[in-house]
């Protein structure tokens, strides 16, 4: 834990302490901290800190690298000069890393910076580990360092720590280190400018450092070069920067690269996202109800098949780019399924669930999906599209490029496109340059094409809807998320879901050709009533259905009477004569022959026996009709009737169609969920809406007040000997630790009800402590508290 950050923490005030917080949710997630030493010792928890500094621009990441070169604690003077900029250029972008406690000034002006910044920046500027890394590491002994000053014309005399500042000092001075090069060998230069500019650590030829009269073997004697391994040698940070000379400065780029817009029509904009909104919840629909009818199998290494995408697009209307993405959409929001006792995919139970919430919902929920998507369905790699639901290991990273792109398209001004994706991805880069720029250059057209798809985005410009979904990159949630209720339930994403969905047709133009014809998307439930009962012809700005004799048929055949398909039909538009023949004649011949399903069959020899098994009560339930005097016909499958035979008394046995005895295992119940890279998840109901997020300003001043209060420290043991009378002497202990130290542990109270708690305070004679069970801090009285045991 880091003292100057406490102090620092302990000089803000409420409102600039919540700004702290609101900046670093992760400091104030449950079990929130009540002391300012429990704050700072999350604020400085390296993966926490790695998470922030992905989510920081271009800008704040330099000033880190900046001082981490500097070394010490630079003034924001001393940053300014390296960077060759004014101080003020400096300031809003130091006050930004204030705000995220990735630094803080001290109170001698100098700026300190959290310990895991260094961890995770082993070579900032392309520079090095310092000088004294190598020369007092264990690799190198005095003897060795005593070796280099003879070298180096240096006194040979005094200790190793006396023999590394003399070292240093020669080396760190461009002067001096530019007339020490004009000894070197031919070819130095090159190869310690390769070194400064293109380093720290590049690959070499080991032998080299071993030949008299090489670059590499001259370096190495005079402390230039260090090879770490035989084929790797590295340059130390001074020297690098000694190399560059006295006029570089460090990069520092304060304002984001040039975003050249091109006007677009709004209105424009605004219609395709009108017309894409109803056609994704209408194609979705459709892919769910296909797989539905024919679970889709999967591949043997995992992910599903290009002959199989291909297929489902034929059947459903959908482009094939269509069905990649919302196979994978329709899997991370749970709709989709692994069955394997169906032998592939098919929709869950949240699926029928999900159909009869309202359009605006049902979009959200695919929305929501593809925003925390950890992979792109549509990126193209070597000009191949990736395995549908296959493995991606750059997953997370793909999630994170796909939040990037849509944000830095909300800089583009409404009524305005981005010119050209080269300076698109620029712009991304600069808002986030941890990302990988390769992936991102790759992944950028991939993203563009499933957001125009989702009604995201259109003529490279952000919707309405896009520009809603795209300022929620901080709540999109991960893949492993059933739900994201902040996203799914946010109330503007609410209201542009509406109205992209507002102009949606309900109503369609029926023809004496046979013909319907909506002007217009369509909504999800009138495309759906038109697909059953005829086949879509062409879809766009007005989409065309053909009724046919087999087309009614198909829908007669789903279960649908004439009356009621006529009933519905007429509420969506008037029907004309030809269309009302055409299904009653239909149905009037519907049924003239009939197929029966039979569950199973029960052949004997003795027909005495075969007619006491039909007439027996307790197997009334199979539904037994004899068909001859040796053949017994079951509704119920093959498992359940010979269960209720075994019941009865009888003695079956199962045989397969050949006729032949067979075992049957009994198959494996279940179902789960996939997701895009072959993992699953067990399907559970949909979460409750979460509890709204913390309010930073609540903890700020809880915090502030708690600073102001008298501290315990030294006192926690004495009081609960004095007070937890009940406990034992060791569990007394215990209870100290969850006080002092945070520990988990389980109490009993006497009353016989029990609690995990952890991060305890003692407030006369009560323990104040977070109880996991309740999810918040509550009152145990310490007379009360009957056992205590550790909890793993």
């Amino acid at each position: 834990m880091d003292d100057h950050l406490i102090a620092w923490l302990t000089t803000l005030d409420e409102d600039r302490l919540a700004r702290v917080l609101a900046n670093r949710p992760d400091a104030i997630a449950a079990p929130w901290p009540r002391r300012l030493d429990a704050l700072a010792h999350r604020l400085g928890n390296t993966f926490a800190v790695m998470e922030v500094m992905r989510g920081l621009p271009l800008p704040p990441l330099e000033l880190l690298q900046a001082c981490l070169v500097i070394g010490g604690r630079p003034t924001e003077d001393e940053l300014a000069r390296f960077l060759g900029v004014s101080t003020s250029e400096v300031i809003p972008w130091l006050d930004r890393l204030y705000d995220c406690a990735l630094a803080w000034p001290g109170q001698d002006g100098r700026i300190h910076l959290a310990e895991a910044v260094a961890r995770w920046w082993t070579a900032p500027c392309g520079l090095g580990e310092p000088l004294l890394t190598y020369l007092d590491s264990w690799m190198l002994n005095t003897e060795g360092v005593r070796r280099i000053c003879r070298t180096l014309g240096l006194a040979p005399q005094g200790g190793k720590r006396q023999m590394v500042a003399r070292v240093t000092a020669l080396l760190s001075d461009p002067e001096r280190l530019t007339e020490l090069v004009t000894t070197a060998p031919d070819g130095t230069v090159g190869v310690l400018d390769d070194f400064a500019w293109d380093g720290p650590v590049r690959s070499v030829d080991g032998n080299r450092f071993l030949n008299a009269g090489t670059p590499e073997k001259w370096a190495a004697d005079r402390g230039l070069l260090f090879r770490t391994q035989w084929d790797v040698a590295e340059m130390p940070r001074e020297v690098a920067l000694a190399l560059r000379g006295p006029e570089y400065h460090g990069p520092f780029t304060p304002y984001p690269p040039d975003l050249a817009h091109i006007q677009v029509d709004r209105d424009t904009v605004e219609y395709a996202m009108c017309l894409a909104a109803p056609h994704v919840l209408d194609r979705a629909t459709a892919l769910l109800e296909n797989t539905d009818k024919t679970p889709l199998p999967l591949l043997k290494n995992g992910g599903v098949g290009v002959r199989e995408v291909r297929r489902v697009a034929k059947e459903t209307g959908c482009s094939e780019e269509e069905t990649r993405l919302f196979l994978e959409v329709t899997a991370v929001a749970r709709l989709l399924a692994l069955d394997e006792a169906a032998g592939g995919l098919v929709p869950t139970d949240r699926f029928d669930t999900w159909r009869l919430e309202d359009a605006p919902a049902r979009l959200r929920t695919l929305l929501a999906a593809w925003w925390r998507m950890e992979r792109s369905s549509l990126r193209r790699s070597d000009g191949r599209y990736p395995a549908v639901l296959g493995d991606d290991p750059a997953g997370e990273t793909i999630a994170r490029i796909r939040w990037a792109v849509l944000g830095a398209l909300t800089e583009v001004p409404d009524g305005y496109a981005f010119a050209t994706l080269q300076e698109l991805v620029q712009s991304v880069h600069w808002r986030a340059p941890l990302l990988d720029r390769e992936l991102l250059a790759e992944c950028a057209p991939g993203i563009l094409e499933e957001a125009r798809l989702l009604g995201l985005a259109a003529h490279d410009s952000l919707t309405d809807l896009g520009r809603a979904l795209a300022a929620l990159g901080q709540v999109a949630g991960n893949e492993n998320d059933e739900t994201v209720p902040e996203v799914e339930y946010d109330p503007v994403l609410a209201e542009r879901s509406v109205r992209a969905l507002a102009s949606a047709q309900r109503t369609a133009l029926f023809g004496a050709d046979l013909t319907a014809v909506v002007t217009g998307p369509p909504a999800a439930e009138l495309a759906s009533l038109l697909d059953r009962v005829a086949d879509r012809e062409s879809k766009g700005a007005a989409s065309v259905w053909r009724f046919t004799p087999a087309t009614v048929r198909r829908a007669l055949d789903a279960g649908a009477g004439a009356d009621a398909l006529l009933d519905q039909l007429a509420q969506v538009g008037t029907l004309p004569q030809p269309l009302i023949y055409l299904i009653r004649d239909v149905a009037r011949r519907h049924g003239e022959v009939t197929v029966t399903t039979v569950g199973c069959i029960i052949q004997g020899s003795d027909p005495a026996l075969l007619a006491e098994i039909a007439g027996h009560r307790r197997l009334a339930k199979l539904g037994l009709r004899l068909l001859a005097s040796s053949v017994l016909a079951s509704s119920a499958p093959a498992d359940r009737t010979l269960a209720a035979l075994r019941e009865a008394g009888y003695a079956p046995v199962p045989v397969n169609d050949t006729g032949e005895i067979e075992i049957r295992r009994e198959p494996q119940s279940g179902r789960l969920i996939l997701l895009p890279g072959g993992r699953v998840a067990e399907l559970d109901p949909l979460p409750l809406l979460t509890e709204p997020p913390p309010d930073p300003h609540e903890h700020a001043k809880r915090l502030i007040t708690t600073r102001e209060e008298a501290k315990q420290n030294g006192q926690t043991w004495a009081l609960i000997g004095r007070m937890a009378t009940r406990l034992p002497t060791a569990e007394q202990s215990l209870l100290g630790f969850v006080v002092d130290r945070g520990v988990r542990a389980l109490i009993t109270l006497s009353d016989g009800v029990t609690a995990t708690v952890s991060h305890g305070e003692l407030h006369s004679g009560v323990l104040d402590a977070w109880c996991e069970e309740a999810g918040d801090y509550l009152e145990f009285p310490l007379n009360e508290i009957a056992s205590v045991t550790a909890s793993t």
